[in-house]
Parts: structure tokens; C-alpha cells; sequence
């Protein structure tokens, strides 16, 4: 599937509406809600069986999806400020919480993600935190260079405020 070319339009949904996505060990797609269809713009049938980044924006570092991805396969939940590209292109925010799901024998056998409509003051506050992260990582020619030196900045920024990402996406809406 093609890459939309990204607007400048955001797409919102309602306070009380939950964007419900699983998907299995990979990040592909296995469940998409009607929000989910709705807001990105797909069909379900388009989404089940891709990749969870078919909605990424290019405007999210992708050291803060490497941070996601370790805490996640690490057995914790994550919760993270992501912009998402629905399919024409146009941009939504969100407020995703990401867990794993675990089989009967313990295991991490896929991921869950409920996302809510963000409050506007903390995307206020991660954009700029965002574009400096981004900007880390497009000084790199090589893309996981640039990733890799995205994710020290990010977690030396953390570290100098002596808060983990999830304390500091908290920190944003207060």
C-alpha cells in the first residue's frame, strides 16, 4: 500500500471514543475498531494484517517507537503521545496506551493499544520535544544512526528533568 503525502488537516474524534487496535509479535495488525477504521480513514480489511506503522506519521521520531517497542517487549506498558497519518494523509493525535498481551503460560503473545484523544496543551508540549528529537535523527545520514542518536538525546532529556518518558507524557497534560 502507498504512502499518503501528509495534509496539514487534523482529523479528531470524541473525549469518550477509544481507538482499539491488538496485534501479534511483529506490530501487524489483528483488530481494528470502528473508531479506528473510522478516524484512519480504512476500511478493516485494509488494516488487518499490516503493519502497525502504516499509520505512522513522518512528523514522530522514531526513537520514541524504538522506546515503545523496548518497554513493550519487555513485558510493561507504555504510554505515549503518537501522530498518526490516516490514510489520505491527514493527522491525528493521540493519546496511546500500549500493553502485552500474555498467553496461559506467560508469554507475550501480541499487543494492545487504547488510544484517547489527547489533551491540546500536553501536544502543545511534546511537538517541540518531537521536532527536536527529529532533527537529531535527520543530522544522520544512516537511519539507524539517526535513531540510535535520537534515542541518547531523548533519554538525556529525560534524565536531566530525572523523569521516564511515561512520568514525563504524564507531567504534559498537567
Amino acid at each position: 500500500m502507498a504512502r499518503p503525502t501528509p495534509t496539514k488537516t487534523e482529523r479528531t474524534f470524541g473525549e469518550d471514543e477509544i481507538i482499539v487496535s491488538k496485534t501479534d509479535l511483529k506490530g501487524r495488525i489483528l483488530y481494528a475498531n470502528d473508531v479506528f477504521c473510522r478516524v484512519g480513514m480504512y476500511a478493516e480489511h485494509e488494516l488487518v494484517g499490516q503493519p502497525h506503522s502504516i499509520l505512522r506519521h513522518p512528523d514522530m521520531p522514531r526513537c520514541v517507537f524504538q522506546l515503545l517497542w523496548d518497554e513493550i517487549s519487555q513485558g510493561r506498558e507504555v504510554f505515549a503521545y503518537v501522530k498518526n497519518m490516516a490514510k489520505n494523509g491527514d493527522f491525528y493525535w493521540v493519546l496511546a496506551h500500549v500493553t502485552p498481551s500474555f498467553n496461559a503460560e506467560g508469554r507475550i503473545e501480541g499487543y494492545h493499544s487504547n488510544r484517547r484523544k489527547p489533551e491540546r496543551v500536553a501536544i502543545e508540549r511534546v511537538a517541540p520535544l518531537y521536532q527536536q528529537l527529529l532533527a537529531e535523527e535527520a543530522r544522520h545520514a544512516d537511519r539507524k544512526q539517526g535513531q540510535a542518536a535520537g534515542y541518547a538525546l531523548l533519554q538525556r532529556l529525560l534524565a536531566e528533568r530525572g523523569l521516564s518518558y511515561e512520568e514525563f507524557a504524564f507531567a504534559l497534560a498537567a
